[in-house]
């Protein structure tokens, strides 16, 4: 990790990118991710999705199980032959369900990075803005920088900045 000590002589309330004068401003990059409209709207899908599959998930458990049971009870009137035939059934309908869930799960993924991917295009240029405005020759992560004064801190102006451009990304297909 790398550490920088960070001072800028200013206020230590959120200042306008203008009025900073520093070569050093920092971010909080989860923050600006998290807090813009954009990243408001993708964590509540990720909430209502999750309750989705989670909600799947124990009505799948549910059926599995019943369907267990129904089949150990049916051993006892089985030869093994056909009880070996109805488990090996049961056991690849529960690995095609796994594999079915984990691909989802994936797919989700990809589309949380296709979003946090857009969401960063439109941040960069906006950054860079501000790096213009202010003089700056560098933006840290902020939990990179061990001390810093608050007037460096540049999230919350990229966060009203970027929403004035991208708001909640919805004017554009995901």
């Amino acid at each position: 990790m790398v550490f920088a000590l960070a001072l800028a002589v200013g206020s230590a309330t959120q200042p306008l990118a203008q009025d900073i004068r520093s070569p050093i401003l920092t971010i909080d990059n989860d923050r600006l991710y998290k807090e813009s409209a954009f990243g408001k709207r993708v964590f509540q899908k990720i909430e209502t999705r999750n309750r989705a599959v989670s909600e799947e998930n124990r009505r799948l458990e549910a059926i599995l199980e019943a369907d267990e049971r129904a089949l150990t009870n049916q051993r006892s009137s089985l030869d093994p032959e056909n009880f070996r035939i109805l488990a090996d059934a049961f056991d690849a309908r529960v690995d095609a369900i796994r594999q079915e869930r984990e691909a989802e799960g994936i797919a989700f993924g990809t589309v949380l990075d296709d979003n946090r991917t857009r969401f960063f295009s439109v941040a960069v240029p906006v950054l860079e803005e501000i790096m213009i405005e202010t003089n700056a020759a560098v933006i840290l992560e902020q939990r990179s920088v061990f001390v810093s004064s608050n007037a460096i801190d540049i999230t919350q102006t990229a966060i009203e900045r970027i929403d004035a451009q991208l708001g909640d990304g919805t004017t554009e297909p995901e």
